[in-house]
């Protein structure tokens, strides 16, 4: 499966490098992907990670297509777990994605691995107030009949505002700190789960907030579909009222992970597939649910406990 991934990237890098260099006119590069490649430093251009991120920066459609439809389904046990140290989400209460976005301050997070049980780097800083722009969200593009709008995927902190919208003008655009709460807001009320993600391919940080659906996003196909551990739990976990649920079904259906299902007197949780996303608690028509904090589901994004 190594040779696989190295194979795709390589095939990829040639063509990057063809057109910068081979092509009919020499084109200078963009002030975006400059500032993206000094972020990145000497080290991950040398070792072509910088290449890396600027081909999933440049070409994300393509390289999701790619990653879900041709590389996940034949992944090893052993290659499942790599994947999902290089390139992962924390699942978002609502709250906690809301607070990312109207954070005023820059936020060091040391012992990273606490809230990412992942390797990547240790310590990281969450710049505030950031940049926000929004993007097509390639998960959806790649679907058929996808779930609308397309536009949800929120990049947050530079360099990569600059870039997607520099790269990617038709399909992103700059969001006020306003348009993203109300765009945070609307996708949760759609039943859309808020995931922050990692990705160590260029710059290990946290780079952009995902509004998910079950029908079409790709990570949420790793984790049920594949068994790829892409998303980390919120820290929290769904708790019913057993003297309000009326066993209606609703949150059955509207849950991404499977983690609910009827019993004979109510509905019942499963902890160990509950990620803590709120969606269910969003959608009970009975507001019969709500979210625990669990310390066995690792330690919540949250920079208001952060700060």
């Amino acid at each position: 499966m190594v040779g696989t991934i190295s194979i795709f990237i390589g095939v990829i890098l040639i063509i990057i490098l063809g057109i910068w260099f081979l092509g009919e006119r020499w084109r200078p590069l963009r002030p975006s992907t400059w500032k993206f490649m000094k972020e990145a430093g000497l080290r991950r251009i040398l070792n072509l990670q910088a290449f890396h991120g600027y081909i999933y920066a440049r070409w994300t459609n393509q390289y999701v297509n790619l990653l879900i439809n041709k590389i996940l389904p034949r992944l090893s046990p052993v290659r499942k777990i790599w994947l999902s140290e290089h390139y992962h989400g924390k699942i978002l209460t609502p709250e906690q994605a809301h607070s990312i976005i109207t954070n005023d301050k820059d936020i060091p997070l040391h012992d990273l691995e606490q809230i990412i049980p992942y390797q990547i780097a240790r310590d990281i800083v969450l710049k505030g107030p950031p940049d926000v722009a929004v993007y097509e969200c390639s998960c959806r593009h790649n679907h058929e009949n996808p779930c609308q709008p397309t536009q949800v995927c929120m990049i947050v902190g530079q360099p990569f505002v600059d870039f997607i919208l520099e790269h990617n003008p038709k399909s992103s655009r700059k969001l006020t700190q306003t348009e993203a709460l109300e765009l945070l807001q609307s996708e949760h009320e759609r039943g859309h789960l808020h995931t922050a993600w990692f990705k160590d391919a260029c710059i290990d940080r946290f780079y952009s907030i995902c509004n998910c659906c079950k029908c079409c996003c790709g990570g949420i196909e790793a984790m049920v579909k594949y068994d790829v551990p892409s998303m980390a739990s919120s820290g929290y976990v769904a708790q019913l009222d057993n003297d309000i649920c009326t066993a209606c079904g609703t949150c059955i259906d509207v849950c991404p992970f499977s983690a609910l299902s009827e019993n004979e007197i109510c509905v019942a949780v499963d902890w160990e597939l509950c990620m803590g996303c709120g969606i269910c608690v969003e959608l009970c028509p009975n507001e019969a649910i709500s979210l625990a904090r669990d310390e066995k589901k690792g330690v919540p994004l949250d920079v208001r406990l952060l700060a």
